[in-house]
């Protein structure tokens, strides 16, 4: 392998160490939350997994500011969550010790009324085979292909126009390299010589570094990486990185310079989190470290339509000053990053700015992706809505819908009288 050796004597063993719901009344008891709060964050719990590890909790957590720290309260759950009713019922459940199916089912309830499956995911984005959904696959886009690590290259090579695979579903990088071998590695093979990309999509540079320097595995890892550059593919880790804290760590550098010797691209991305970095110095702070350390800034997005959305999530217009905000503070080579951007289910959607046409106050927005090709890049737009929070909160402007509407009043994909391409809302296939 070369040019990504350890400089360092090499490490015996995985020192990983989860911490998950069990451990979570005495981690919140060292962030200062009396009993009554600790029962509510066990009652959310119960609906937003958690989920952590070593490096986290002792690394990137301030203990002396909780439970402000703002990478305390993206990791841990918080009592205001979710809807006080719901908390105070599963809390009442827990503290009586009920049946765990009890509280698993009311858990399950509140959960599927948080929109788990966003974007009409399961509905649009499964492609079929003779007929039959394919699991493991989503194709929403005609170039690119989402894998997850379950099953999946037999479609690729019946659809030669898909030239991206993404590999994504949770975080691809807690896989070993042999099972991580096993999605990657047909992908190289001469008969899909239209993949032109591999794309992974994983949280591990910030939440777990040692998984490219110090694990078993790490130097097999970058091996891997290695022969996919050496077969002629662009490798791009899809990095997410909420919060400057998350860089500032001497084995997220080493991480960085070992993934970029062995050929791979590391892009950035993250949500905007009201509470976490909801301002523009935190996200220039973000894209200049991470163009330091030879990374892009990729995109920022809008919080989903999904879990605790109304928590975390930044009205449109208020992200789209943040994004401008700190767009404007930094050089050009920082400028690579897009957003805000909202993975909705027509497409990605991306708030170009607000302004005054015709006299009526404006969201501008264009589609960075769609389902149908013809609307990438074309602009449209929304009335101002100062309190909208996705698309699905926002009304057409200056037209009787937005571009990616059917008309009900015309078939599906032909051509409206004023020149506007009604598309059929393509079904993945």
């Amino acid at each position: 392998m070369t040019g990504v050796q350890l400089t360092g004597p090499a490490v015996a063993g995985r020192r990983f160490r989860a911490y998950t719901t069990k451990h979570l009344d005495g981690l919140t008891e060292r962030a200062g939350l009396d009993a009554a709060e600790r029962l509510a964050v066990r009652a959310v719990a119960t609906v937003l997994p958690f989920r952590t590890n070593e490096y986290v909790v002792e690394r990137l957590i301030d203990w002396d500011a909780t439970p402000a720290d703002p990478i305390y309260r993206l990791v841990f759950p918080q009592s205001d969550m979710l809807p006080e009713t719901d908390v105070r019922t599963i809390a009442a459940l827990l503290a009586a010790e009920a049946p765990e199916a009890e509280v698993r089912a009311a858990a399950h309830a509140v959960r599927m009324r948080l929109n788990p499956h966003p974007a009409d995911q399961l509905a649009l984005n499964i492609p079929e085979i003779a007929d039959e959904p394919l699991p493991g696959v989503q194709h929403k886009y005609p170039e690119t292909v989402l894998v997850f690590p379950k099953q999946g290259q037999t479609y690729l090579r019946a659809h030669p126009e898909v030239t991206s695979v993404l590999l994504t579903g949770g975080d691809p990088m807690i896989m070993g390299t042999t099972v991580l071998r096993r999605y990657i590695e047909p992908l190289l093979a001469e008969d899909l010589g239209h993949i032109e990309s591999i794309r992974i999509g994983t949280k591990s540079l910030a939440y777990w570094p040692q998984r490219f320097v110090t694990d078993p595995d790490a130097d097999d890892t970058l091996r891997l990486f290695e022969e996919v550059a050496a077969a002629g593919k662009a490798l791009a880790l899809m990095a997410h990185f909420s919060h400057p804290r998350e860089l500032e760590s001497q084995l997220v550098g080493e991480a960085v310079r070992r993934i970029r010797a062995a050929g791979a691209v590391i892009r950035t991305q993250a949500p905007l989190i009201r509470s976490i970095n909801d301002d523009p110095a935190t996200w220039a702070a973000m894209w200049r470290c991470q163009t330091r350390m030879g990374m892009v800034p990729y995109y920022m997005f809008v919080e989903r339509d999904t879990g605790p959305q109304g928590y975390f999530a930044v009205p449109l217009a208020r992200g789209y000053e943040i994004f401008r905000d700190a767009y404007r503070s930094v050089s050009g080579l920082n400028r690579t990053v897009r957003g805000p951007s909202m993975s909705a289910t027509p497409g990605k959607v991306c708030v170009d700015g607000i302004a005054e046409v015709a006299g009526q106050k404006v969201f501008v927005l264009h589609m960075i992706q769609a389902r149908d090709p013809d609307l990438v890049g074309r602009p449209f737009f929304a009335r101002f809505d100062p309190d909208a929070i996705w698309l699905s909160d926002l009304e057409p402007a200056f037209a009787a819908r937005f571009p990616f509407e059917p008309d009900p009043l015309e078939p599906a994909g032909v051509p409206d009288p004023a020149g506007l391409w009604v598309p059929q809302m393509l079904a993945v296939t």
